[in-house]
């Protein structure tokens, strides 16, 4: 056999990387992936990949490494189906191979043997292969029967009559689908609000929407107005700084909550702390809050400074009455001091690194000014697990449990919001997002940087949405070491972003079958896909979300494949339906019996313009005005494609006699949205059989301006913008008050 050409040898190693060959866009062309994407991302995963000898040791390695570690590092088995098997491999002469006994043992989740076994017979094995001059065989164990669905650890030792071979396995049993909820098998549904936590004003607040203004509009909501579900933007850590640091899809962390959302005076520190109510009562500090009330966007950088500042009093007042002082360990005196240990030990490393994390970042801020990132720090300190870092954190440890504390301080609020929304009768109640990824820069980028590609940005390819491709500028995660660990960060991120809702939304559920890599340097039109272990990553979603009792919501917007949509449909994840999109090949809307059943439907989206805006074509003058067309034509377009949406949207409300009186179906006559017109179109997606309508607080108030505009970063108040109005004002709002009743009567809470 000839030596395979280098060419030949790129793609056998792209294609043992996940690196798909070739992709179909939303027109239907087909893209093939360049060798020079092939590389770059290779590169970007760690290989050697410049010379045809450096690719062939990769190919060789790729062969050869498996064979070299006893056991996989996880299997990920469902319920319900065939046991199946694990393997075992080991150096051993073909002479000895009758000799070879596999013992093992499995314990559970808290480290119990639950069972253990050792191979009986003589054992057989299903396949060999000689590595640098050794022969390796591999043998098939049988997985017990008899296991519950979860985590488990097992350890196994082949034993040959020359040596003894230890292998570990993450063992993970998990069901066929996601939870659904009962009243959604009982073919019931709800309606809902959608509203970002930050744009909520109130009398109180302190310029920027917070737990507390939540839990009033979850309690008021569901028993004034029948809602039964309120959708949320990611609540994940930011830094808080604007503008590059205040999207909720561009976190610090997403295991970790913004404490830009706390109540401050609802922290139980507030009422035994009269330094921190001294400061509240000044005038000068009270004249700084009813300016951040009064601003029309969230000051985010003024209210983190004014929260932080009285958070830290209350800590001090927390460590003086609930903790005793013995420097590095946590000894609490009170209850409530107990219960902050039980938080510590419970998060243990994760939030433990999050709060060196933040910690550090102090430091380096105050002896580097002009260093903005971790990764020009000094060296020692760019890796969690340096001994630089240990040595730090020995140091800094009172630092480090102030961040611990306002973790605690935050999960206490949240979770006291969701179980406000259950006891108002709330079958969902609040419904979170996760983001895709996390910013480069923050904690997470810090921590879990073995796992993730810091060398390439995760995006989309050119769609009718994004001519030219999105590039987010988020790492990208690496599927083949989130492996190798098994699945540890994905189990992490579920975990922490289920326990405080009734349903969770994963933006850009393709990642879990394939992600859009770009690597640096290349455009976003010149990247392509790399695949994901999904059949694994679908059994963890649904082994955590029946677990948590959380629905699953998918964000299946964009190019993805019907057999995806299928996939995730038979996984019990609900699909994520615009309004918007939702067009049938002619361009016209689709009726509102041709959605699915098992769907959240939605009017628009953060990243899309609201209704009034989308009538008047605001997100396309603002567009223009800033320059993102590549010319004159390419925005006429864009019009006349709005033109011919709005009229196949009259058309489609007349044909369910849902067109207000005193309208027709001819444009002319409808030169702007009204209240009447929004409520027809909130009606006509209520009459689907989707088990979620939500409706936006922008769209019931009438708001001009997006939430968030793609492809600008300070050129627009992107995640600033407050509501029209406040909290107070809200619960007297004739149009939700309308709507309200309009969509109970066709999908009542009771």
């Amino acid at each position: 056999m000839s030596e395979r050409s280098e060419q030949e040898l790129l793609g056998d190693l792209a294609d043992r990387f996940g690196i798909v060959p070739d992709y179909y866009d939303n027109w239907g062309c087909q893209h093939l992936t360049s060798d020079r994407a092939k590389r770059a991302i290779l590169a970007a995963m760690g290989l050697c990949v410049e010379t045809a000898d450096e690719l062939r040791r990769e190919v060789a390695a790729c062969e050869n490494d498996p064979w070299r570690r006893p056991c996989d590092p996880v299997l990920v088995l469902r319920t319900g189906e065939n046991p199946g098997s694990w393997s075992f491999r080991l150096p051993v002469e073909e002479s000895e191979e009758k000799g070879v006994r596999i013992h093992w043992e499995l314990r559970d989740e808290i480290g119990r043997p639950c069972e253990s076994g050792e191979s009986a017979g003589p054992l057989v094995p299903v396949e060999a292969r000689v590595v640098d001059g050794r022969r390796y065989a591999r043998f098939e164990v049988s997985v017990p029967s008899s296991l519950a669905m979860g985590y488990y650890d097992l350890l196994a030792f082949g034993v040959t009559p020359s040596q003894v071979v230890e292998g570990t396995l993450r063992l993970i049993l998990v069901p066929s689908r996601c939870y659904i909820a009962p009243r959604f098998r009982e073919g019931k549904r709800i309606w809902g609000l959608s509203l970002q936590l930050y744009a909520l004003r109130s009398s109180r607040n302190w310029g920027v929407g917070d737990f507390g203004d939540l839990a009033e509009l979850a309690e008021w909501s569901a028993n004034e107005v029948g809602v039964g579900v309120i959708g949320l933007s990611p609540l994940h850590a930011l830094k808080n700084t604007r503008p590059y640091h205040i999207s909720p899809y561009a976190p610090d962390s997403r295991l970790y909550l913004n404490v830009l959302y706390l109540n401050v005076e609802r922290v139980p520190e507030y009422a035994e702390c009269l330094a921190a109510q001294q400061m509240v009562a000044d005038t000068g500090f009270r004249s700084r809050l009813e300016a951040l009330r009064k601003s029309e966007i969230v000051d985010y950088d003024q209210v983190y400074a004014a929260k932080q500042t009285i958070l830290e009093a209350l800590f001090s007042t927390f460590q003086e009455r609930h903790l005793t002082d013995t420097g590095s360990d946590l000894h609490p005196r009170t209850d409530r001091g107990r219960a902050f240990q039980q938080f510590v030990h419970e998060e243990g490393d994760a939030l433990e690194a999050f709060a060196l994390f933040q910690v550090l970042t102090e430091e380096m801020r105050r002896q580097y000014p002009q260093v903005w990132v971790w990764q020009d720090w000094p060296k020692p300190y760019r890796h969690p697990k340096s001994a630089a870092v240990a040595a730090f954190r020995g140091t800094h440890v009172g630092r480090l449990r102030f961040y611990q504390y306002l973790q605690w301080v935050a999960s206490e609020q949240l979770a006291g919001v969701a179980e406000r929304a259950r006891a108002s009768g709330m079958p969902i109640g609040l419904f979170h997002d996760l983001a895709l990824a996390n910013d480069r820069s923050g904690s997470d980028a810090w921590v879990f940087q073995d796992v993730l590609d810091l060398g390439a940005d995760s995006g989309c390819p050119p769609d009718a949405f994004a001519p030219e491709g999105q590039n987010w500028g988020l790492p990208p995660v690496n599927p083949f070491r989130l492996r190798a660990s098994g699945y540890q960060m994905f189990i992490d991120l579920l975990r922490k972003n289920l326990k405080y809702g009734g349903a969770l939304r994963l933006d850009h559920v393709m990642e879990l079958f394939r992600l859009f890599w770009i690597p640096h340097g290349l455009p976003s039109s010149a990247g392509a896909y790399v695949r994901y272990p999904a059949e694994d990553l679908l059994g963890i979603l649904a082994l955590e979300s029946v677990r948590h009792q959380t629905v699953i919501v998918g964000e299946d917007l964009g190019t993805v494949p019907d057999w995806v949509r299928e996939r995730l449909a038979a996984s019990g994840v609900l699909s994520y339906r615009v309004f918007y999109f939702e067009r049938t090949g002619d361009g016209t809307c689709k009726a509102p019996q041709a959605y699915p059943d098992q769907a959240v439907a939605v009017v628009t989206t953060h990243d899309l313009p609201t209704l009034t805006g989308f009538w008047g074509a605001e997100d396309i003058q603002v567009r223009g005005r800033l320059g993102l067309y590549p010319d004159d034509t390419t925005r006429r377009l864009a019009l006349e494609e709005r033109r011919q949406l709005k009229e196949s949207i009259l058309r489609a409300l007349k044909a369910q006699g849902l067109l207000p009186d005193g309208l027709t179906e001819e444009l002319s006559t409808v030169p702007n949205m009204t209240p009447e017109l929004c409520h027809a179109i909130h009606l006509y997606l209520a009459r689907t059989p989707c088990w979620m309508v939500l409706a936006t607080l922008d769209d019931l108030l009438g708001e001009l301006t997006q939430t968030n505009l793609p492809g600008t970063i300070d050129s627009y108040p992107n995640w600033s913008r407050k509501t029209a109005c406040s909290l107070e004002e809200l619960r007297k709002e004739p149009r939700l008050k309308r709507l309200a009743a309009e969509l109970q009567a066709l999908r009542p809470l009771a």
